[in-house]
């Protein structure tokens, strides 16, 4: 069984024991989190697809780790002006590992927030 997912504007194709790397969600390593923006499940009993999502179903991930991801250059230069200019970029990350893939009555675990809050 497998299933497409939309977390953070992004979409992941997902199935059990997968090992996923989305943008930052809060929690800290081990905690569960119920990602329930399911698009479409797939599996023996055929393909299922939402509008926009699929209602009943949610997915169970649990947060692998916090991490960062590589350092991203962004260099311009203009010639024969003497002018350049380095900015770096890391984002930041969490790695999922996905338990489950089912109805809404799963294991108790907390909501995945769609959108990211500032902190700057």
């Amino acid at each position: 069984m497998y299933a497409i997912i939309k977390t953070q504007g992004k979409q992941y194709r997902v199935a059990a024991n997968d090992v996923i790397t989305v943008d930052s969600l809060e929690g800290e390593a081990g905690t569960s989190v119920t990602i329930s923006e399911v698009l479409l499940v797939g599996g023996e009993a055929g393909i299922q697809v939402g509008a926009p999502f699929v209602s009943g179903v949610s997915v169970v991930a649990e947060i692998v780790e916090q991490t960062r991801g590589p350092k991203v250059i962004a260099f311009k230069k203009r010639r024969r002006k003497n002018s350049r200019r380095a900015r770096g970029f890391r984002a930041d990350l969490t790695k999922l590992r996905i338990i489950s893939i089912g109805s809404e009555t799963a294991p108790k675990a907390k909501k995945a927030t769609a959108e990211k809050t500032d902190a700057a």
